[in-house]
């Protein structure tokens, strides 16, 4: 299989680890480079045996190269609202409510909601946020947009904030965990270097329940109701981490889609 991979993304310090892994593991692969103005993806070789890595431009494009095996897995069932209905109430925030970025929000005296983007994460970071800081980041947003994906039509979703104890991303390839780590600890939480195992058993269930794609990403983290889905991710555009070992998800991504 070939990897295309995008070589310009400055957003993750880990990315540039797959060049490593592909080459250690004598992987083909090909880089390819993306701006604003790039409107179709150009490659050197005419395999069609590809799978592509790199920012949701390059994954979103690459769904127009419907000749290419796996290519990418971008938008469909990675939407919550499609995932949501298996889902339910083990995803963090269920509790949503949907609004265009544009709308005026209902909110309590003094109260806090965590917001985030409803289909595509990457337009802006969920976080919590009180009335002002909220409608200060919209209007600041909507005069100086930071992607042309973020506009007032945009859909996002808000709820009630819960208290997270560590966060953890996982890599699922054919129904299987190939790959986790920690992203984030709060507060005192005391650092682990793998994974806990009532996380991945909560991942597990997960997965029998719901596959959305036959390789994609979940976040799941540690909440004061337990473990919970944080979100579903592409796993064309998902981001890397310090603890990561990139060269066995790389490997267990070639594996799989060879056969």
């Amino acid at each position: 299989m070939l990897f295309l991979v995008q070589s310009n993304i400055y957003s993750d310090p880990d990315h540039d680890r797959i060049f490593e892994a592909l080459n250690d593991l004598n992987i083909p692969y090909e880089a390819i480079e993306l701006n604003s103005e790039t409107e179709a993806i150009t490659v050197q070789s005419s395999r069609t045996d590809v799978f592509v890595y790199g920012s949701v431009k390059l994954a979103r494009l690459a769904k127009t190269n419907t000749h290419w095996s796996p290519g990418s897995f971008y938008g469909g069932n990675h939407q919550y609202k499609i995932y949501a209905e298996y889902y339910k109430e083990n995803l963090l925030n269920y509790d949503v409510e949907i609004f265009k970025f544009k709308d005026t929000i209902t909110w309590k005296p003094s109260e806090q909601k965590f917001i985030k983007p409803y289909k595509d994460a990457k337009i802006f970071t969920g976080k919590v946020f009180t009335e002002l800081k909220w409608t200060d980041f919209v209007q600041h947003s909507l005069e100086n947009p930071r992607t042309p994906l973020l506009n007032s039509e945009s859909l996002i979703q808000a709820s009630i904030p819960k208290e997270i104890y560590k966060e953890a991303r996982l890599w699922i390839v054919g129904g299987q965990i190939v790959a986790s780590v920690y992203y984030k600890f709060n507060g005192d939480v005391v650092f682990e270097a793998e994974v806990a195992e009532e996380g991945i058993v909560f991942a597990k269930k997960m997965i029998q329940i719901y596959e959305v794609a036959e390789a994609f990403v979940m976040d799941i983290c540690l909440t004061n109701y337990g473990w919970k889905i944080v979100e579903i991710n592409c796993v064309n555009s998902a981001g890397f981490y310090p603890n990561l070992n990139v060269q066995s998800l790389v490997k267990a991504l070639n594996i799989y889609f060879s056969n």
